[in-house]
């Protein structure tokens, strides 16, 4: 049984050379982490349930060999379907499969019927280019019994502290490769089970001086669960019982608290399914049981972590103002300075209760500050925490022992009592707006993973009979389930239709706003919404294999990837605490050593004191490290890294026409009548015939109609029954109804033959175009709208002006980018007429027309020799080759295949707005880095 989740894996966002083009998806992480895919190709036996996407398999008897080949040119789905027909066809191939985001094909082959060559010749005939990777599969073999896990790791402060957990985990026996990221407070290491476990990985972690624990992993034999339905002692030992005497499971631990089951069990015996079924039946239907998302788990202690720091700040804060007040305020009322001055014991009253309060919060609130110094010490590493630490005990231990000074002696040296709980309180309020800002910037996977159903309906079938449904979770679905999708209802995973018919909302994954028809074997994505009928829905993908998780990846990937600039802030801070360290001890001794002139201590100063609190004053300012904390946190609300970095250098921005800087949509923009016809009237007639048609421009007609009537006629719009858009009373009946592909429609409305089409149809049933009419269409042409004539009972009698109308901030973005210093060209397409008239609408000076997609990649580069940053906006379709030659890629609703393997950003609202706030987010992020 397949796993219903799988680890996360790390990809580049359009990785580039040198040159600019771009890459293989890789990070180059140092010696450690070489070569991180986003999804790796499934090297086991599998069976494929996607007859369409999935590699292909048959059976062949003899000798198996298995290789890689990268594939390059493929842009979408259609290309690896291409590379699969291509592969199968050959005799010895055994199977083929081919990962449209890697670019790399997995073939088993009989080596006695096929050579490699002939794999490579069979590609490149297909129209790609191929190339054999043989030490990579000799790597991946030799790595193959390894197991990526996610942990999810507290207490991290800076990027010192980042580097020490790294290193520690790298020195571990059995790991592979280890990144953290002070972002998102992630941890992914790949290591090998039978060498190391997660329960050493994770005290490993926690003996470095942090917290730790598992969020999820790719080796799948532990999931977590939660139980409803036990309320007292006797159902917890039912669910022990159920548990010890299940096959299959290995290990598991129940929170009585949380009500969360941690369970380890083989995979080999047993599947997620089967194991909450077993729960749920063995307990009579007592237990209901559900699987814990582990992103949920991840935003839930992020709450947890923020609400601690909140009350930990809130503590801290209520014991030291009233510290600063009797410092800094009370002195200076009369009433409450004599009673802080007067003598209870050896000490003032002040003093003991600034000693109390003050101990408080040193060794209370501090606790956490002095036990992770504790362990980054022993682990022979320096961090924040041990700045913190220092600087407080400093001040906190001096002024006891000035008290204990001047109780034996009689003169009372200065204390700073005061320094400590204000310090603490700055760090921690610090600490919790970090917090809140890594909440934030998990909003995004947040969101993502909400798209999903929680739950999805299993039909139950029985020799090929639907004979029941049932409710399961989302996350326990398996590839080869036939799911049911009602209207309204949401595709839990990636597959494709079996039965029925609707039309599916894909905006929310590609951006395109129009839905989408889906018949028999269309394929569809998880986290779409059905609008109309039922579909049912063969599950192909689960998992991380879905296209919603292979964002969610991305996404992960720009937070735990690092751009130049915090690889420098990361090298500064690993050795700013020992530079802070040396230099307030310098500062010290050569305060005793008597560096300082005499005139520079205060009244009743000594070297010692006034050494002593410059030493600490050095530890205190050090104490925040702007550096450390500041440049992480910046880059991480960010998220975009290497794009983010080049998009503040951008000097022009190409765009697209269709779709990018138009909408996309046919709307009537025109009505013109020839005869002594009302206007009402011939729209009516047009409409009643266009009403026939599914085709776009016949839906903008009968659009444009229905508003015109409704604004006409007040009784059509205060009808009640006329509220709604599908009102169709007041067309008239066609009958006869007959469209003519690339020409138009026919019909008959009483009686008489209506055509609605271009002046080719006219032509050929015989209606004549005047010259008034002729020159009426050349002024629309030019205006960048196409002409739709409409001839009544043989006589031409009007011309409907449509047109792909131009977005509505199109202008002020054009306008934006100019006052911004960025030049906006336009390449398109489409003939010069439509494109200057367009590019004249928007405001673009430079327009470049009639360009194939591949010289779209030449326009790019011609503006890249002078060594400029370049921007390319497109629909992420046709514009994938300028968007991978472009210095900067932007899709605009993109396909789902462009969104991941083309550009850098997709912007997801298909708002040119966002192009701005791209390039201004990069400049302000970067501004912000260099200033703290």
């Amino acid at each position: 049984m397949r796993p219903t989740y799988k680890d996360l894996q790390l990809t580049e966002v359009g990785a580039r050379d040198s040159d600019g083009g771009r890459q293989s998806s890789e990070i180059d992480f140092g010696d450690n982490l070489e070569d991180v895919r986003l999804l790796d190709s499934y090297a086991g036996d599998q069976n494929d349930y996607d007859h369409r996407n999935a590699g292909k398999h048959r059976e062949g008897p003899g000798e198996k060999t298995r290789i890689q080949v990268r594939v390059t040119g493929m842009t979408c789905a259609a290309c690896s379907n291409s590379v699969e027909g291509a592969l199968m066809s050959l005799d010895g191939v055994v199977s083929a499969s081919v990962a449209l985001l890697q670019n790399k094909a997995d073939v088993v082959f009989n080596p006695n019927l096929i050579k490699e060559d002939d794999i490579k010749n069979a590609i490149e005939d297909a129209g790609f280019e191929a190339e054999i990777l043989q030490e990579q599969v000799t790597a991946r073999a030799a790595s193959h019994g390894t197991v990526v896990g996610q942990f999810i790791i507290g207490g991290m402060t800076c990027a010192a502290c980042v580097n020490s957990v790294e290193g520690i985990l790298r020195k571990l026996p059995g790991v592979k490769r280890a990144i953290v990221a002070l972002s998102t407070s992630l941890g992914e290491v790949e290591y090998d089970p039978s060498i190391t476990s997660k329960d050493e990985i994770i005290n490993a972690i926690e003996d470095a001086g942090f917290e730790a624990s598992l969020a999820q992993s790719s080796g799948q034999d532990r999931i977590m669960l939660v139980v409803t339905g036990i309320s007292n002692n006797l159902d917890e030992k039912m669910l022990d019982e159920i548990l010890c005497n299940m096959k299959g499971v290995r290990q598991f631990n129940f929170n009585k608290t949380s009500s969360q089951l941690d369970i380890l069990f083989d995979t080999e015996i047993l599947g997620p399914r089967d194991l909450v079924d077993a729960i749920h039946e063995q307990s009579c239907g007592n237990f209901e049981v559900h699987v814990m998302n582990p992103y949920t788990r991840m935003v839930s202690q992020n709450l947890e972590e923020s609400s601690h720091m909140y009350r930990l700040f809130r503590f801290s804060l209520s014991l030291g103002i009233p510290v600063f007040i009797m410092r800094f305020v009370c002195p200076h009322i009369p009433i409450l300075n004599s009673i802080l001055l007067a003598w209870c014991g050896p000490f003032q009253i002040g003093d003991w209760l600034r000693l109390i309060l003050v101990s408080f919060v040193q060794f209370v609130v501090g606790k956490r500050f002095y036990v992770a110094a504790f362990r980054a010490l022993r682990n022979g590493s320096t961090n924040m925490d041990v700045l913190v630490a220092l600087g407080t005990s400093a001040a906190y231990f001096y002024s006891v022992y000035g008290l204990l000074y001047g109780a034996v002696t009689g003169y009372w040296p200065r204390t700073y009592f005061e320094t400590s709980p204000m310090l603490l309180t700055f760090v921690l309020f610090g600490k919790y707006l970090e917090t809140l800002a890594k909440g934030k910037t998990s909003d995004a996977i947040k969101k993502l993973v909400e798209l999903t159903p929680p739950t999805a309906l299993l039909l139950i079938q029985e020799g090929g009979n639907d004979i029941g449904e049932r409710e399961i979770d989302a996350l326990l679905i398996q590839p080869g389930d036939v799911l049911k999708i009602v209207p309204g209802s949401k595709v839990p995973v990636d597959g494709f239709v079996v039965s029925g018919s609707s039309y599916v909302n894909e905006s929310m994954v590609t951006g395109e706003s129009a839905p989408v028809m889906k018949e028999t074997n269309s394929l569809v994505i998880g986290g779409t919404i059905n609008l109309h009928g039922s579909l049912h829905v063969q599950a192909t993908k689960i998992g991380s294999e879905t296209v919603l998780s292979q964002i969610i990846s991305l996404v992960e990937t720009a937070q735990m990837s690092k751009a130049p600039i915090q690889k420098f802030a990361d090298f500064v801070a690993s050795i700013f605490v020992p530079i802070v360290v040396t230099i307030s001890f310098t500062t010290f001794f050569s305060g005793v050593l008597g560096a300082y002139p005499d005139d520079w201590l205060p009244p009743d100063g000594n070297h010692f004191d006034f050494a002593l609190m410059f030493s600490i004053a050095v530890v205190v300012v050090a104490c925040p490290c702007a550096l450390g904390l500041a440049t992480p946190t910046a880059v991480m609300v960010a998220t975009g890294l290497e794009p983010i970095m080049r998009a503040q250098k951008i000097r022009y921005v190409i765009f697209d026409k269709t779709g990018t800087l138009t909408q996309s949509r046919a709307a009537v923009t025109t009505v013109k009548v020839f005869t002594e016809m009302d206007r009402g009237e011939f729209l009516t007639l047009v409409a009643s015939a266009e009403a026939n048609s599914e085709h776009p421009i016949a839906k903008a007609i009968v659009e444009y109609a229905r508003h015109y009537h409704f604004f006409k006629d007040p009784n059509v719009i205060n009808s009640p029954k006329n509220e709604s858009n599908t009102n169709t009373e007041w067309l008239l009946d066609a009958s006869d109804f007959c469209a003519i592909p690339g020409r138009g429609i026919e019909a008959d409305i009483n009686q008489k033959q209506i055509l609605v089409g271009n002046r080719t149809m006219l032509v050929e049933k015989g209606i004549s175009i005047s010259a008034e009419v002729e020159n009426f269409l050349t002024n629309l042409e030019e205006n960048a709208r196409t002409g739709i004539l409409v001839a009544y009972d043989y006589e031409l009698i009007g011309v409907v002006g449509v047109a792909d109308p131009l977005k509505r901030e199109a202008a002020i973005v054009v306008e934006g980018l100019f006052k911004m210093g960025v030049r906006s060209i336009m390449v398109t397409g489409d003939n010069w007429r439509t494109a200057r008239a367009v590019a004249r609408e928007a405001g673009i000076q430079d327009v470049r027309a009639e360009v194939m997609p591949a010289g779209k990649a030449d326009v790019i580069r011609s503006f890249q020799k002078d060594g400029s940053i370049v921007a390319m906006v497109g629909d992420g379709i046709n514009d994938s080759p300028a968007l991978a030659a472009a210095d900067v890629g932007m899709a605009i609703g993109a396909g789902t295949d462009i969104a991941i393997e083309a550009a850098d950003y997709v912007l997801m609202k298909n708002s040119l707005e966002d192009v701005i706030t791209a390039i201004d987010l990069s400049r302000k992020t970067f501004a912000r880095i260099r200033l703290n």
